[in-house]
């Protein structure tokens, strides 16, 4: 009878195992292999040839990689880490009971549900340096004396990349911190306000040791999120100017789908996939640490 189980088990998860095996499995394999080969389209008369390492030693000497890699890493940096604040910020405040809560709570939500590539576009709208919004209010403020070319300079630019991102995905990390402080008991604060802890006090003692795991997560998803980060620049900036905000995602679409070097894109998302997975690890090993004590 168990082995009847067994049979009938493996029969009926056949078609979903099928199913990952063709669309994940195969491509995973399939783009390792031709990472190992030197397969650049604009040649075909010099077919494909195994190459073994070579495209992943390439991509690590190469300076635009360097560069793209030190884009990656500020705006991973920074966005990450304002989102972290912003949502904690946010969180609190939603969390004290008010008229119209559910509204409030429902509407800071929207941002998250827009797609990323509309995102993008509706950024560089506001941007625009002629009929811009953003320029409209400050100069309307007085804030600005003229209209500021927002993505012209790759400083600037790549700081309204970082804000663009921030604005989108911050309502879902507060939505994370949301759910983990209606856990903590009001006894707790109760508790602490007796003994004559004030509200600062409350935070660091009571409310941030308690949604620490949550904060391991929230920040463990961004920071992955981010580095995989394509579609808002794509659409924003387009990895300029003078590629200021070439992250390496932008980095591996030009060498796929532009200089139409399949090998060398398909190693340089290797690399990324390889950061990424040592990151998770790095990740978890820090989460089931903090749960455990």
């Amino acid at each position: 009878r168990k082995r009847e189980d067994l049979t009938l088990a493996a029969i009926l998860m056949a078609p979903a195992a099928a199913i990952i095996i063709l669309v994940t499995a195969y491509p995973f394999l399939r783009s390792f292999w031709i990472s190992l080969h030197k397969w650049n389209l604009t040649r075909p008369q010099e077919g494909r040839p195994f190459v073994g390492l070579d495209n992943y030693l390439y991509i690590l000497k190469d300076p635009q990689f360097h560069d793209s890699l030190r884009v990656t890493l500020t705006f991973v940096i920074a966005a990450v880490t304002l989102e972290m604040l912003l949502a904690i910020g946010i969180a609190l405040l939603l969390n004290r009971p008010f008229r119209g809560q559910w509204l409030v709570r429902m509407l800071a939500l929207l941002p998250w549900a827009i797609p990323s590539v509309v995102n993008g576009i509706m950024w560089k709208w506001i941007l625009n340096p002629s009929y811009g919004s953003l320029n409209g209010l400050l100069y309307s403020l007085g804030i600005i004396d003229k209209y500021i070319i927002w993505l012209g300079d790759p400083k600037l630019a790549l700081g309204m990349v970082v804000w663009a991102d921030i604005w989108k995905e911050t309502p879902f990390i507060m939505l994370l911190f949301l759910a983990a402080l209606q856990t903590i008991p009001h006894d707790l604060y109760e508790a602490a306000r007796v003994d004559g802890s004030n509200a600062v006090q409350s935070f660091f003692n009571i409310t941030l040791p308690l949604i620490r795991p949550t904060l391991f997560v929230a920040v463990a998803l961004r920071t992955i999120w981010a580095l995989k980060s394509f579609d808002l620049i794509y659409t924003l900036t387009a990895g300029g100017p003078s590629n200021g905000t070439a992250v390496v995602g932008y980095y591996t679409y030009v060498k796929s789908f532009v200089s139409l070097q399949l090998g060398r894109g398909a190693a340089v998302a290797y690399i990324m996939t390889f950061a990424v997975l040592l990151l998770v690890i790095v990740y978890q090993r820090a989460l089931y640490r903090e749960v455990r004590y």
